[in-house]
């Protein structure tokens, strides 16, 4: 489902990479109410191959601490990747929040204890990042082919020329050692005019891919929101835009809505995508919960890639890596809502550490990150509206929601974002989860998508609801 992980577990910028039949995921690690990005140190999930709807917990894989430059803590691990070397260790390879050069840890297994193992540098011992007039490192993404690594990296905030794009650098067998210069593969936006990346120039969240025999990049935009992807023949340069895979809003789905409306509140987004030995293709990306930049969860959504290379951009859903469609009976937490908004359209929850405000439903969670109890939507002010997709009912005749708030208003249900309304329950002054049953006709339908809104005072929470 999504997110594919616990509600309470908060692991952003998702790598996946199919190793010895299972699926690892390598994160950064989000804090619940966390006071700034990647509070915490890496772990690891895996799942196997054949389902990716059973993941499993891994363990820390290695602290901030264990860099010989961070040994108090000080600095936060930011978005890693990781790659079999020709001698058949696994490698991480990350950035610490305060430096411009990256770092590398080593493990004999994919989700062992990594050990730090050195720093990306020159033949004479600079490290990439540190020289004179030097582009910072940042988000590293790396392939490994035979004995030669490319690594990707870069940040280019939109109006800064100093930054030209998304770079690439060669390391020798040794996994540390640069060959030849960094080059600009995807233009930042001072110096996109022409290239075809215009409107969806670089900003952060490189990742790397080879399919076919072609190399797909996958990156962050401008817009940060989006996830876009380019593709060439060549991993070092010829690099051509083809267009979005996700967007962590559904800006860019027109199906069900138009096409430049926000349904989710957005802000960065990194991940990658991955074709498994299963013949599977997926997305994986995050979503922004709680208001804020900095409690983020990661999610997936199937993709195609097609003959040509070309992406459909995928749409948010709640199923996720499910092989069908959500069936009743069934009980489903509303933290899977895959859209949440109101009259008030925002896309993006806010500038970094900005909370969204008391004017904006959002998802959440009681108490802190080891605590048990499930998230879910809380402050659903008037209009707000929370969908769940996809589901194929048979003979539907109830839906049962659980609720609570201090106000006075209605709970509605429909089939489809402009449907028609099916049922509807009134809530008054509950401070403790209640359970109200919306009766339906039976209902039979494939693919539905589920949408509730809220209508009157106050600020309603929205824990789960069952379908009978």
């Amino acid at each position: 489902m999504n997110p594919y992980l616990s509600s309470r577990e908060h692991i952003p910028d998702g790598e996946p990479h199919e190793f010895d039949g299972r699926v690892y995921v390598y994160g950064s690690h989000d804090k619940f109410k966390g006071s700034g990005y990647c509070l915490l140190d890496y772990v690891c999930y895996s799942a196997p191959v054949t389902d990716l709807t059973d993941w499993r917990y891994e363990g820390v894989i290695y602290r901030k601490t264990d860099d010989p430059d961070n040994r108090d803590g000080s600095m936060c691990l930011y978005a890693p990747d990781v790659t079999r070397g020709p001698d058949g260790k696994y490698y991480l390879y990350y950035v610490l929040d305060k430096v411009p050069y990256i770092s590398v840890a080593r493990c004999d297994t994919p989700a062992g204890k990594y050990e730090f193992y050195g720093y990306v540098r020159y033949k004479d011992g600079v490290r990439a990042g540190e020289r004179p007039g030097e582009e910072a490192m940042f988000d590293p993404a790396v392939l490994t082919e035979g004995e030669i690594t490319y690594l990707y990296s870069g940040f280019c905030m939109p109006d800064n020329r100093e930054r030209h794009g998304m770079m690439v650098l060669t390391l020798d067998k040794d996994m540390l050692t640069v060959t030849g210069e960094p080059r600009t593969v995807v233009p930042s936006k001072p110096y996109s005019g022409g290239t075809g990346y215009e409107d969806h120039e670089y900003f952060e969240a490189p990742s790397i891919r080879k399919y076919d025999g072609t190399y797909y990049l996958i990156y962050s935009s401008i817009k940060c929101h989006e996830l876009c992807y380019a593709t060439s023949a060549s991993p070092m340069k010829d690099f051509k835009y083809r267009g979005v895979i996700v967007s962590n809003t559904d800006i860019g789905i027109g199906s069900y809505k138009d096409k430049d409306m926000p349904v989710f509140y957005g802000a960065n987004n990194h991940g990658g995508i991955i074709r498994l030995s299963s013949g599977d293709e997926y997305v994986f990306y995050h979503r922004h919960t709680d208001g804020t930049n900095f409690s983020r969860q990661g999610c997936i959504e199937r993709i195609r890639i097609e003959e040509d290379g070309a992406i459909i951009q995928a749409e948010m859903t709640s199923t996720g890596a499910e092989s069908g469609n959500f069936k009743n009976p069934g009980i489903y937490p509303a933290y899977l809502a895959c859209n949440l908004f109101c009259e008030k359209v925002q896309t993006y929850t806010g500038d970094p550490g900005t909370f969204l405000g008391p004017d904006f439903p959002r998802i959440t969670e009681d108490g802190l990150d080891d605590l048990k109890d499930d998230g879910y939507i809380t402050n659903m002010v008037n209009g707000t509206v929370c969908g769940f997709k996809y589901f194929d009912l048979f003979n539907l005749k109830s839906v049962v929601v659980w609720l609570r708030g201090f106000v006075n208003g209605d709970l509605s249900f429909r089939i489809g974002l402009h449907g028609e309304i099916l049922g509807r329950v009134h809530i008054e002054k509950e401070n403790f989860w209640r359970r109200f049953e919306i009766p339906v006709k039976s209902i039979n339908e494939e693919n539905a998508s589920l949408y509730f809104e809220y209508r009157g005072s106050g600020a309603l929470q929205f824990e789960k609801f069952e379908l009978i």
